[in-house]
């Protein structure tokens, strides 16, 4: 009896003690995952957040684009003169698209202008990168094998081919990334990019 009860006090301290040391196994196993799972979590949102920006983007400089080339190009004659109306009316449309999808505009303001292009820089409250517009009326691509529009929408060279007119907008805003700071707790460091942009053309129609 005695032997029995001794047996029985054994197996139940010895089953404690491999339930504290399951537990244990857990709690490091649960420390070990925490900061992969965290930094998968942080990356799902981060990059799907970059994925929702860049369509705004690009809906936002396509109709800008489209907005612009549908506009009379008589505008364009004296371009040292005020802002001309087809610039201005891509522009608004662009400013207007960003507060309506609750984007900060930046307060965006006239920069520089080269020939056909002008550009719009703000930075008032928007995280490092701001916002810049770049909208060139002069835009031109050969007719075939035309290449992807240039960020800053410089007209790539010609080569030779036939040009086809058009303009491009392009529009780059900050964009603020958590995933690097949660590859920190891995040991890694990653630079990300402060900006996203679009960029879209459209040929003129007037």
């Amino acid at each position: 009896m005695k032997l029995t009860s001794h047996l029985l006090a054994g197996a139940k301290a010895a089953y404690h003690f491999l339930r504290r040391e399951e537990r244990a196994s857990q709690i490091v196993e649960f420390a070990v995952a925490l900061p992969l799972l965290i930094v998968f979590v942080v990356g799902i949102f981060d990059f799907s957040g970059a994925y929702t920006l860049k369509q705004k983007l690009t809906n936002v400089a396509g109709d800008a684009a489209h907005a612009a080339a549908a506009d009379p190009s008589g505008d364009l004659e004296s371009p040292s003169a005020p802002l001309p109306v087809s610039v201005s009316d891509a522009f608004q449309l662009v400013d207007a698209y960003l507060l309506t999808n609750n984007l900060n505009d930046c307060t965006p303001t006239l920069s520089g202008t080269s020939g056909l292009t002008w550009t719009f820089t703000g930075t008032t409250g928007c995280p490092t990168g701001g916002l810049t517009i770049v909208i060139n009326r002069g835009y031109y691509f050969p007719a075939v094998g035309a290449t992807t529009t240039a960020v800053n929408c410089t007209s790539p060279t010609l080569g030779g081919q036939t040009a086809v007119i058009g303009t491009c907008v392009s529009v780059t805003y900050a964009y603020q990334w958590k995933f690097g700071q949660a590859a920190n707790l891995l040991g890694r460091a990653i630079a990300l990019p402060t900006t996203i942009t679009a960029s879209a053309v459209a040929m003129n129609e007037n």
